[in-house]
């Protein structure tokens, strides 16, 4: 009877694994799998005129977005983890006056692992808020190292929230939307004269 207990045990714990590996399988997650910069330059246009002129720059910085699927799990298997290339974009133009003293770009990319994450809306999401919020003091690093070299004045990038700059513009466009949704009403409201 004490056999018969022991394999009753053993057949429902391997029963729990089984389940609870199926739940984690069907349960969305990212992994940041590899960190590491794609492209980078510092131009320095108008050096070394730049060094004789009083140091009152104008700073633009500028910032772009990509995801690429680098590699699409087979549907066949148990698990479906997806391959996906993130790149932000940091591009930095200082100038003084009419004159360039540089224009440091910088591609921080990351290699991420996506299991069932592939709705359109999700990709948006991890796009241009949660890859930019981690790939950002990466690339706020090179920028800072790349103006160093170029033996400029230190250049701190201030911290950037693109979840916060994702959600108030899901926000201003859902109200637009929302605006002419009245508007078309509305006018379709109107007698006929």
């Amino acid at each position: 009877m004490t056999d018969n207990a022991n394999n009753n045990n053993e057949e429902q714990q391997k029963a729990q694994a089984g389940a609870q590996a199926h739940a984690h399988a069907s349960q969305q997650a990212f992994e940041l799998l590899r960190l590491y910069l794609k492209n980078s330059s510092l131009e320095t246009p108008d050096v070394p005129a730049v060094f004789q002129t009083p140091w009152k720059p104008e700073l633009k910085v500028e910032f772009g977005h990509s995801l690429t699927l680098v590699t699409k799990a087979p549907e066949e298997a148990e698990v479906k983890i997806d391959l996906y290339e993130a790149v932000l974009r940091v591009t930095v133009t200082c100038k003084i006056g009419d004159k360039t003293a540089y224009i440091c770009e910088i591609n921080q990319a990351g290699l991420f692992g996506l299991r069932n994450i592939d709705k359109p809306g999700e990709l948006e999401v991890l796009e241009q808020a949660v890859a930019p919020n981690i790939l950002f003091p990466y690339a706020r690093e090179a920028v800072s190292s790349f103006v160093n070299r170029g033996s400029f004045p230190a250049l701190n990038l201030a911290p950037v929230d693109f979840a916060l700059h994702y959600r108030v513009r899901k926000a201003r466009e859902q109200q637009a939307a929302r605006q002419a949704a009245a508007a078309a009403a509305a006018k379709d409201e109107q007698p006929v004269a």
